[in-house]
């Protein structure tokens, strides 16, 4: 599986995306909103247009993103504002690469299944390097 480039950005991710896809083109395999996502998520009424997950398919490559609204994560900073996404095969999988990989370094987001029918979880690894692990559960 290849390693994926994950974008986050201030509210903007929309514009940004459309602007790759028109350098690019391509096609969204998926452009979902926070207002799209469960009631129970806590988004404030203003965020709710903004990007929660967006694929956008290059070629042979993906490039993701979302927009990161307050309590979602570390503010927005140029240069920490991505993360290496690795797509594991199973749920063992995910768990031992996600313990590794966090290993002093900070869990950001607990390994979970998610209402998008994923098991995730997000790190920053000992040096610094924001790690997303994704598994799809449909795959089972």
């Amino acid at each position: 599986m290849p390693v994926l480039t994950y974008l986050n950005f201030d509210g903007n991710c929309r514009e940004v995306l459309d602007f790759y896809k028109s350098v690019f083109g391509g096609e969204y395999m998926i452009m979902q909103t926070f207002g799209d996502g469960p009631d129970d998520m806590g988004i404030a009424e203003s965020d709710k247009n903004k990007i929660m997950h967006a694929t956008l398919v290059v070629g042979d490559g993906v490039i993701m993103g979302s927009d990161v609204p307050a309590g979602f994560g570390p503010p927005r900073v140029q240069g920490n504002n991505f993360s290496l996404t690795f797509p594991t095969q199973s749920k063992e999988e995910t768990d031992e690469l996600f313990a590794k990989m966090s290993e002093g370094g900070t869990v950001t987001m607990p390994l979970a299944e998610m209402f998008w029918g994923a098991y995730f979880g997000a790190c920053t690894d000992k040096f610094g390097i924001n790690w997303q692990f994704n598994y799809e559960i449909a795959q089972e």
